[in-house]
């Protein structure tokens, strides 16, 4: 289930560029978000560890990017992590995953939400506005965005003056939602908005067959957390980062 999970967030946040090694999978997006700019490990390999770490670092650095390995108790090897540890990579942004049986989940009314299946202008400028990404990193933010294969909801919440205040993303595969950047306005919190724009994300995915949806949250992101716990989901597993930085010894 875990491997599963990774792989269908993977196609879900789309790297510019993507490589495999050794049963690892290397990405790169230009430094933009690590989910798109690290490493998984999430395969067996018969390459000699060490040296794949090392050529793993060149790979990075040769792209000016630090190397990052997004780590899961699954991960292969098992040792892994420790050996990183040892080796002086930070361990950064622990991350809780949780899943929704959408077959016992209670949906609400239909509400009023836009549902796209296409990314509209007006959504892309709420979503960089909510999410305060910079000018520097929102072109690269739509090419992700953008290359996205699967199946795709793009949803928003208007306020009377029709302004987008609550906006999130619903990526579909193999019969599973993720739920992405469910971000409202900060003036706008505690209405209920993110609540009601994840329902009725996932009632598209359930009308699309899907029967089980995932997300990924910090764990130190305590309203967002107790959000999701309302909703009914529940949390499968964890995954931190292991960081390099760019020019550590």
């Amino acid at each position: 289930m875990i491997r599963q999970i990774e792989e269908l967030s993977i196609n879900a946040w789309p790297a510019f560029q993507t490589m495999t090694y050794g049963g690892w999978v290397l990405r790169f997006a230009d430094g933009c978000t690590r989910r798109a700019n690290s490493i998984s490990p999430l395969y067996t390999s018969e390459r000699n560890l060490q040296e794949q770490i090392r050529e793993c670092e060149t790979i990075y650095s040769g792209k000016k990017l630090p190397t990052i390995f997004k780590m899961i108790k699954a991960c292969q090897p098992p040792e892994l992590d420790a050996i990183l540890s040892q080796k002086g990579y930070i361990d950064e942004a622990r991350t809780s995953v949780q899943l929704l049986n959408l077959n016992i989940f209670q949906f609400a009314e239909e509400a009023d939400v836009s549902l796209s299946s296409e990314m509209k202008e007006d959504w892309e400028e709420a979503f960089y506005l909510l999410n305060k990404v910079d000018k520097e990193n929102q072109k690269k933010h739509g090419k992700i965005l953008s290359n996205i294969v699967p199946a795709k909801c793009f949803a928003s919440i208007r306020n009377k003056e029709g302004r987008i205040v609550s906006c999130g993303l619903g990526v579909l595969q193999n019969k599973h939602v993720g739920l992405f950047d469910i971000v409202t306005s900060e003036n706008c919190r505690r209405q209920g908005l993110g609540k009601k724009l994840i329902q009725q994300i996932l009632r598209w995915a359930k009308e699309q067959g899907a029967h089980t949806s995932y997300l990924q949250v910090m764990k130190n992101n305590m309203p967002a957390q107790i959000l999701y716990n309302q909703l009914g989901f529940k949390e499968e597993y964890e995954y931190w980062y292991r960081v390099k930085k760019l020019g550590a010894k």
